[in-house]
């Protein structure tokens, strides 16, 4: 059910969220990095651990996967490697961008 939860907020938070704003942010592949990794720390502030940022961070690719389009060589790539992947793998690679943001941060 908090899985449930969280992807509802997932969906809402993006749904509302302004084209500009959208464009901003996928624009560059850095500040599509900055964004996750704010979103990541704001979920580690909240008490979430590596495995809920994770699942947030599928919910994400799902959702860019489905409605925008890739804005730079490095976002096509990993449209392209989500496209591809299973989701078992889709979801390996979203811990991946968690730990990246991680390293980065």
């Amino acid at each position: 059910m908090a899985d449930t939860k969280m992807d509802q907020k997932v969906e809402d938070k993006l749904g509302s969220m302004s084209q500009d704003k959208k464009e901003d942010i996928l624009e560059n592949f850095d500040h599509f990095k900055q964004y996750l990794g704010k979103k990541v720390s704001l979920a580690e502030k909240l008490g979430l651990g590596e495995e809920q940022q994770a699942k947030a961070a599928q919910k994400v690719g799902d959702y860019l996967a489905a409605h925008e389009e890739p804005k730079n060589r490095e976002e096509k790539l990993l449209y392209e490697l989500w496209k591809a992947g299973d989701e078992k793998e889709q979801h390996m690679l979203s811990h991946m961008l968690v730990k990246l943001v991680h390293q980065e941060g």
